[in-house]
């Protein structure tokens, strides 16, 4: 979804000559229409909208799906970045952009989903009250489903695969994020914090996601 008919225009003929099928909305209201009734597998979202905010709109948009969102803004400031995958954004675009990156992006985006959901490796790990199922791409936390976005179910199933290894905010971007992603340290931080404010019983007091001082991040388990 843009709010400049052209570029909304050209992203959805690039899409289309990439072989997807390509639905768009010109403003908040109709974007969250068609991810209700379309479910589409991938969102592509503009951080400035005629009605409001694509920062609102992603964050709404978490709260009923997972679906990965790669969001554009013609901000090419840090910050801005930040509050974007803070919300749950997958990844980010600053126009000017070429339509090659961002269909490179979408095609990547879309590949970790398919990796995530379809890895032989631990298709389900269960620790005391939460399990991990891969194939559902789904998080239970004593016994209730737990939504999460794309990055943070990948990096908590990653953590989870191996239980006490402590690893570096480096090693969680590489991993996780892949090397050529256009984030910093404090993205895994506060995907941690998004973590545990949903699957920790006490956020403040974390027993699962443990944070290793002088290092980066365990997973705990029971």
């Amino acid at each position: 979804m843009d709010d400049e008919l052209p570029i909304l225009e050209a992203v959805a003929y690039n899409l289309r000559k990439e072989g997807f099928l390509s639905l768009t909305a010109a403003d908040a209201e109709e974007c969250m229409e068609v991810v209700r009734k379309e479910k589409p597998d991938i969102i592509i979202l503009d951080v400035m909208l005629p009605t409001a905010s694509g920062f609102e709109i992603c964050r709404l948009l978490r709260k009923q799906t997972s679906t990965p969102i790669i969001m554009l803004t013609a901000r090419a400031d840090e910050s801005d970045r930040v509050i974007g995958l803070e919300l749950g954004a997958d990844d980010y675009v600053t126009k000017p952009f070429s339509m090659r990156e961002l269909m490179a992006r979408v095609k990547t985006v879309l590949r970790r989903t398919e990796n995530a959901a379809s890895s032989p490796s631990a298709e389900k790990i269960v620790s005391g009250d939460l399990t991990i199922d891969a194939e559902k791409h789904q998080v239970v936390v004593r016994g209730k489903t737990v939504e999460l976005s794309l990055k943070e179910f990948e990096l908590l199933r990653f953590l989870a695969m191996h239980p006490g290894r402590a690893f570096s905010r480096q090693t969680l971007l590489d991993r996780v994020w892949g090397a050529d992603a256009y984030v910093g340290d404090r993205t895994v931080d506060v995907h941690i914090r998004w973590l545990r404010e949903k699957i920790e019983q006490d956020a403040s007091a974390p027993q699962r996601l443990i944070t290793v001082r002088g290092v980066g991040y365990k997973f705990q388990s029971e």
